[in-house]
């Protein structure tokens, strides 16, 4: 896989931006939960710099599709489809909950895992993933939004062990703690850009790409204009 691939995510409180091309990759990542829109041009630019290439360079423009939070979701696809019109760029989303596996391989080295952020509303976003031989993943369970108390009805006990990431699992300790999953502590609790770039070249072979009108996110919440409360998005 050597296309060149600019990624970037704002879909939960991480922003960043990574960029492949061959076996080098740039990359700026910082928390930034209220700052994602000051942040991400120029955290382009500076990729793009360092890299030493211009945007009409790239082959492929891949953006964290989500799900997260519905506001940094939109951002998200918003920026990446203004560059990708101005470049006239193919366009890859790729989920974030996929993202965060791929980043726990990084990190960890790990093969399966399993992947909930913290969607408010008593809700985790939820997702589990296998390692494939090829370096791509697959869904063990499907990507939902639920209460975390419900998991224990859905998830079925597997062989092996599942390293957690995402900020679902210490939001809702105890109501995850029931699980029949046999997991372990990870450090990973956002998506990010470098793993988005690293999935994307996937796609990008199988040629799964799309215009940028008709890039889409994915909120998974039915209602995603739900009143917000009080300090959450």
């Amino acid at each position: 896989m050597s296309a060149k691939i600019l990624a970037l995510d704002t879909a939960t409180e991480n922003c960043s931006v990574a960029l492949i091309d061959g076996d080098k990759t740039f990359f700026c990542s910082e928390v930034a939960p209220r700052d994602h829109t000051k942040k991400i041009l120029p955290m382009v630019d500076e990729v793009l710099k360092e890299a030493g290439l211009k945007l009409a360079d790239v082959d492929a423009l891949a953006f964290g599709r989500g799900p997260g939070s519905f506001t940094g979701v939109r951002i998200g696809i918003g920026i990446a489809q203004g560059l990708g019109f101005g470049a006239e760029l193919p366009m890859i989303g790729v989920s974030t909950l996929k993202a965060m596996a791929q980043g726990s391989y990084r990190v960890h080295s790990a093969e399966q895992v399993a992947c909930a952020i913290d969607a408010r509303m008593s809700e985790v976003y939820w997702g589990r993933f296998e390692r494939q031989q090829d370096g791509d993943w697959v869904e063990v369970d499907a990507e939902c939004v639920i209460p975390p108390a419900l998991l224990a009805e859905k998830v079925k006990e597997t062989s092996g062990e599942w390293t957690q990431a995402g900020t679902g699992w210490d939001a809702y300790a105890e109501e995850l703690a029931p699980l029949s999953l046999p997991t372990k502590a990870g450090e990973v609790l956002y998506p990010d850009a470098r793993d988005i770039a690293f999935l994307a070249q996937f796609e990008f072979a199988k040629g799964n790409t799309v215009d940028a009108e008709t890039a889409s996110p994915v909120y998974l919440r039915d209602k995603v204009a739900w009143k917000k409360l009080p300090g959450r998005e």
